[in-house]
């Protein structure tokens, strides 16, 4: 018995101590593309805290333009990742949607209720900026469809979940507005200093 398990041992051997062929299964689907224009907005300040901002501020307004928002800004974002491979390279987009950390927060630290078209404006100005900056950092080669479905599942699912937990937070505890205005004044204070980091770098 013995020495058949020593022959078997011997022919296990080789093929247990061969390498593992890898199978990069992102890369062969082309599913690459959908996780980094998914992941690209939400691993940056610039992207993801005016995203943040804005959800705050939907979250304070409780009316059918907070709703709207939620399929206006994503589409936004759709549409300016799309153009950003159709035009040219708009100059002071970086620093447009650097401004759009002061606007937001201030909003949000104001607290002051806004007009259904104003609200739904500034998702789609600021939609479209942020699409077609995070547009820019297709790689080359990359698949244009699933990068930019990745970026506007990024932002339709940043500016559902920052509403409707904004909206849940403030219902339920009187001092919630205090918090979010002060989460907006922290926003607008980080993107003061990232404008004047810019500028002093120039």
């Amino acid at each position: 018995m013995k020495p058949r398990l020593g022959r078997a041992r011997a022919l296990l051997a080789p093929l247990l101590a061969a390498p593992a062929t890898a199978h990069a299964h992102l890369a062969s689907t082309r599913l690459g593309d959908y996780y980094a224009g998914l992941l690209h907005p939400l691993t940056a300040f610039e992207n993801l805290l005016p995203w943040l901002a804005l959800g705050l501020l939907a979250g304070l307004h409780n009316g059918p333009a907070a709703r709207w928002l939620l399929l206006v800004f994503p589409a936004s974002v759709c549409m300016g990742a799309a153009l950003s491979q159709l035009l040219p390279a708009v100059p002071g987009t970086s620093e447009f949607n650097l401004f759009s950390f002061v606007a937001l927060g201030g909003l949000v630290a104001l607290a002051k209720p806004l007009p259904a078209a104003a609200l739904l404006g500034l998702g789609a100005l600021f939609g479209l900026a942020h699409g077609y900056g995070n547009g820019l950092a297709l790689p080359p080669g990359g698949n244009l469809l699933l990068f930019v479905a990745g970026v506007t599942t990024a932002g339709y699912v940043a500016i559902t979940l920052t509403t409707a937990a904004t909206r849940a937070f403030v219902q339920e505890r009187f001092w919630a507005a205090i918090a979010v205005r002060a989460a907006g004044s922290w926003i607008a204070a980080i993107g003061i200093m990232m404008v004047g980091i810019g500028f002093t770098s120039q």
